[in-house]
């Protein structure tokens, strides 16, 4: 029985995405990664490629490369949720597969030839991910990670390759060493040097000198240029901890505006565990200066996913961080420890009326959206802009003054009974 990998990679995933939302973007040069320079370029489209532009450089590199280009904030929540709805045709249909990110998934289809074909299942599978989605994506089938990783980026745009083991090396050899996944631009530039400039030369290069200049790096290249990888699909399973963190757009000491955004993180974050059914029982926090030292605390706390105790806990938590009074570039947030558990209200509970209001809001954030309702001092999506896993926020957006309890455009008579 031959091993047989998928490789499925969504293609600029974070444009097609907002292409879906607003058409008008097709054939047109797209950068996703925030409007201010301070960002970098989380995605772009292959318009925006044919000008220089790719993914991890400078917003302020990006503009320079392609003035003309549509810079987008970009809309996290948004990816994820096209993102899960990929994993749930896949975890509904593959045995075996890995989410190695957002957009990009491993499959181990070994065995599927006995039932059913498989690269008839691979594509039928791509098929289905692209009906119910509408998203493009690339696929590589091969016999192992590596080869079918390759195979997918030879494929794009929007298709799929398949590679038998009898072709694997004819299939390796012309590409060039920029095609190699883990020869990042030091590890290129180096062996360029020593006059290897495809896969098919670092087939051929010696073993030994590569070791001696790489280390075991050398010996992982060459097994991989010569098709050989025996790492497995690791299971998909949910993360372990749940976190966010915000790089301001301008260093800042304001204490009400990071207040305002420390609660905004807490609100997303803890709403998110209640959706998921999950409790903490660690959190932390993380704060970086404007001179890039960045220091860290956190605290064990008995088990739960209320508003009002990870607000007071974080804000205790950011009091004790923040000895230094400088400028602050960047806060973040981290939940660990996470079990499933739904908080229970005792009777008597002298904390009702907090917790009444915090599942009036979880009921409104489900029917109508996590933006329509915030805690007062809290600040809105719609002032922040995404940078990969991160996020850029805009002091002049900071949300206008809110009246006493809680702000909301949905209809609260018809959620509150």
């Amino acid at each position: 029985m031959d091993s047989a990998f998928l490789h499925i990679d969504l293609d600029t995933f974070f444009v097609s995405v907002e292409r879906l939302r607003e058409p008008k973007l097709n054939g047109k040069p797209v950068i996703v990664g925030g409007k201010s320079n301070r960002g970098v370029v989380a995605s772009c489209s292959y318009e925006a490629r044919q000008y220089g532009v790719h993914s991890a450089m400078p917003i302020a590199l990006a503009r320079r490369l392609c003035p003309n280009g549509i810079y987008l904030s970009g809309d996290h929540d948004e990816y994820s949720r096209y993102s899960n709805m990929v994993t749930e045709v896949i975890a509904d249909r593959a045995p075996l597969f890995e989410k190695a990110s957002i957009d990009e998934f491993y499959l181990d289809v070994s065995g599927m030839d006995k039932f059913f074909g498989t690269q008839k299942w691979a594509w039928e599978l791509r098929d289905k991910i692209k009906k119910e989605t509408r998203l493009p994506l690339s696929a590589g089938l091969s016999i192992n990670k590596t080869v079918s990783k390759i195979a997918t980026g030879e494929a794009k745009p929007d298709n799929r390759l398949f590679v038998p083991r009898e072709q694997v090396k004819s299939f390796l050899t012309p590409l060039d060493i920029e095609k190699m996944p883990m020869a990042g631009p030091k590890t290129q530039s180096l062996l360029r040097d020593l006059g290897i400039n495809t896969i098919g030369m670092l087939m051929d290069f010696p073993q030994k000198v590569l070791i001696r200049l790489f280390g075991q790096n050398g010996l992982s290249l060459w097994k991989k240029a010569n098709g050989l990888d025996y790492s497995p699909v690791v299971p998909y399973s949910e993360a372990k901890s749940m976190s966010t963190e915000r790089t301001f757009g301008e260093d800042t000491a304001d204490m009400n505006f990071l207040k305002s955004i420390l609660l905004a993180m807490i609100e997303k974050l803890a709403h998110e565990m209640r959706m998921e059914n999950k409790m903490t029982g660690c959190v932390s926090i993380k704060l970086r200066y404007s001179d890039f030292e960045t220091t860290s605390t956190q605290v064990r706390i008995p088990y739960t996913s209320r508003d009002d105790v990870l607000i007071e806990t974080v804000m205790g938590l950011f009091k004790k961080a923040y000895q230094r009074r400088v400028l602050i570039r960047l806060i973040g947030i981290k939940f660990t420890h996470l079990i499933y558990a739904n908080y229970q209200m005792q009777l008597f509970d002298p904390n009702a009326k907090n917790v009444h209001l915090m599942f009036a809001m979880d009921a409104i954030k489900k029917r109508y959206g996590t933006d329509k309702i915030s805690r007062v001092n809290g600040i809105y999506s719609g002032g922040v802009e995404e940078r990969g896993t991160s996020f850029l926020v805009k002091r002049e957006e900071r949300q206008k003054q809110l009246p006493p309890a809680i702000f909301t455009k949905a209809p609260v008579n018809k959620i509150i009974r």
